[in-house]
């Protein structure tokens, strides 16, 4: 048995005072991931802050028809919000792609972002992990991989990241607004998530304290017809081998814009920049969307228990893209 202390906050201001200034101290708001850990001694906190009680829910439009979310906000009340689904569809179908109903009860959409990675060598609490254990070694490499990551990866981790909503929202070009002892930040979405590297116990470049307050969606009309895909062993409750969220425009048969972001292939939520690129002003065509999603895992890490997912990844982005063009979710 270990002591934690636990106190609620009363204030955001407050919080982020009392955590950075205990390096074993950290938050907890729906705790559907943390407590697990506890329990498992995969982290050891002395403190913990229950965040749960600030004003930061709700979604709020903003001026230029963006949205605001507040990091407390929990997954299903942002599912069923009529905003997001009207102007954001691929976060609503993400959200709903995740977890199962309870936990989307529980869950907030901050901590959707700071989860943890289900490697269950990390999740063991015993086997050598660089995550866990910085310099202890990635059991992965050599171990059961079928899960794990074919982009971004190191050799100092292989780890996929589990979120499904983060992955509409990096295709969205979603920001992430903290609250930190130097002040307000905001990240763009693509570099709140670090890829491995050498450093692979740091997922994000927040420093300690610093709390996730909203997340911001921009406006973007063609974000209006988005749309999210996952592949998974399961229908309910399954973590995504392949997936993929993508918005897209066109003007007289020809690609005016286009967004797309995979998840359950990659170290973090994967915006597929390659493969945008191949796409924009090309044709809607199949060989078109072939052509960008072989680009874009051209340079994919394969282990021997998931290189399937190479070839199931460039199948799903090309699933996206015809959906897209297929049922008039175009602009």
């Amino acid at each position: 048995m270990r002591p934690i202390t636990y106190s609620r906050a009363d204030d955001t201001a407050g919080a982020v005072t009392t955590v950075s200034a205990d390096p074993t101290s950290d938050y907890l708001a729906g705790g559907t991931t943390e407590i697990d850990l506890l329990r498992r001694n995969v982290l050891t906190p002395r403190r913990l802050v229950d965040i749960t009680g600030l004003p930061l829910t709700g979604v709020e439009e903003a001026p230029d028809g963006g949205l605001r979310i507040g990091a407390l906000a929990r997954m299903s009340e942002v599912a069923a919000s009529p905003l997001v689904r009207e102007r954001f569809p691929a976060v609503a179908e993400a959200l709903e792609a995740g977890a199962s109903p309870q936990l989307r009860h529980m869950a907030t959409m901050g901590g959707n972002l700071l989860q943890r990675v289900r490697c269950t060598y990390y999740r063991d609490a015993v086997s050598p992990c660089n995550k866990r254990d910085p310099g202890s070694g990635c059991s992965a490499l050599e171990g059961f991989s079928r899960g794990h990551a074919v982009l971004g990866t190191s050799a100092h981790c292989i780890a996929a990241h589990p979120s499904d909503v983060a992955v509409a929202l990096a295709a969205l070009d979603a920001r992430v607004h903290t609250l930190g002892r130097s002040g307000e930040q905001v990240y763009g979405i693509d570099d709140f998530f670090l890829t491995p590297a050498h450093t692979p116990h740091r997922e994000h470049p927040l420093e300690h304290g610093e709390l996730i307050t909203a997340i911001e969606l921009p406006s973007a009309p063609v974000a209006r017809r988005s749309v999210y895909l996952k592949v998974r062993d399961r229908a309910s409750y399954e973590f995504a081998l392949a997936s993929a969220a993508g918005a897209l425009s066109l003007v007289d048969g020809t690609i005016a814009d286009v967004r797309l972001a995979l998840g359950g292939v990659a170290t973090k939520p994967w915006r597929a920049h390659r493969a945008e690129g191949v796409l924009l002003g090309a044709p809607a065509t199949r060989d078109a969307f072939a052509e960008a999603a072989r680009v874009e895992l051209a340079d994919a890490h394969p282990t021997r228990d998931n290189a399937f997912k190479v070839d199931l990844a460039q199948r799903v982005a090309v699933r996206v893209l015809e959906t897209l063009t297929a049922n008039g979710r175009t602009s």
